[in-house]
């Protein structure tokens, strides 16, 4: 279902129905001090929401699940967690799955394949845009 690494790094959801590519994503993450969530599909993704007692920084989803896209996902989980952070990963182009209707234009988006680097360049990147942004 579901297991956490025991970092203490941004919490990621990671949402990846194929298992190779899933621990591959896992270990980039871990070694760029990312604490890891780790789900195969929407349901263990949603339930991980819902029982998971620590913060969960950021959810990355792969769009093309099984029996949901990443993006109605996104939309099920940001009701349990509203402050979590989404990106989306796809080996379909980015414009494609606008015009789809799967991602709202200008989305966080990686397409697949990607680096680990820009992998965690880009969670990275998407986490601090509110850290930059003080309470008054």
């Amino acid at each position: 279902m579901w297991k956490a690494s025991e970092r203490a790094g941004p919490v990621v959801l990671l949402v990846e129905d194929d298992e190779d590519l899933r621990d591959l994503t896992t270990q980039m993450l871990e070694m760029r001090e990312f604490t890891v969530l780790a789900a195969k599909d929407p349901v263990s993704a949603l339930m991980t929401c819902r029982v998971h007692s620590g913060n969960i920084d950021i959810m990355l989803t792969d769009l093309g699940l099984p029996g949901v896209s990443g993006g109605e996902l996104a939309r099920s989980a940001a009701a349990v967690r509203p402050s979590m952070k989404i990106v989306y990963v796809s080996g379909v182009p980015e414009d494609i799955a606008i015009k789809k209707g799967l991602i709202r234009a200008g989305s966080p988006f990686l397409a697949k394949p990607y680096t680990a680097d820009r992998l965690a360049g880009l969670l990275r990147s998407v986490l601090a845009q509110d850290a930059d942004v003080s309470p008054r």
